[in-house]
């Protein structure tokens, strides 16, 4: 089995029509839910947000079999992510692609737990702090896109599970959960 680094490839990614958009649509279709997983799994497994249409990424080609996905497979694939709530496009140009391998309403959930777990109530720490803190380590928290972790704090805010205190700067905004 073929592997990405450390990262074991499914049997399709020796496949060498899965990467060509496939003409008949329940052959497309199953391609592209193959590729939908494919594409999360590994951004989970590597703790990577953004994906470059333009851009060298291992996935879009397999050189074992020489093929490579064209622009087109690779913004349908990403395209039908977005279409699940599993990707945003950065840009009206689609040049960018912020993957969600958890949705932001997971993501907060997520946080929660996490200050739950770490008798976190009532405490405060920096956004800085559970984005790379000793504290989340080893969790799907540690090292997460400060956008995206932004956008859960905010909706937890206003689901009233904790206050986000801005700082004269990023690096010292502040969170008191109140979970």
């Amino acid at each position: 089995m073929q592997t990405v680094g450390e990262h074991k490839l499914p049997h399709f990614f020796h496949y060498p029509p899965y990467f060509t958009l496939q003409p008949v649509r329940e052959t497309r279709e199953k391609q592209i839910q193959l590729w939908k997983e494919l594409i999360l799994d590994y951004c989970r497994a590597h703790k990577i947000f953004v994906i470059g249409l333009e851009e060298d990424f291992p996935l879009f080609s397999n050189p074992a079999i020489e093929r490579s996905l064209n622009h087109e497979a690779r913004e349908a694939f990403l395209s039908a992510l977005v279409l699940d709530g599993r990707a945003e496009w950065m840009d009206k140009s689609h040049r960018q692609c912020l993957i969600l391998w958890h949705r932001i309403k997971d993501w907060a959930d997520i946080i929660l737990h996490f200050a739950k777990e770490n008798g976190l109530e009532d405490s405060v720490m920096t956004v800085e702090e559970i984005r790379t803190g000793i504290e989340s380590r080893g969790t799907d928290i540690h090292g997460m896109d400060r956008g995206v972790l932004m956008r859960a704090l905010k909706l937890l805010e206003n689901k009233g599970k904790l206050a986000i205190f801005k700082g004269t700067s990023t690096d010292d905004e502040g969170v008191k959960f109140s979970v």
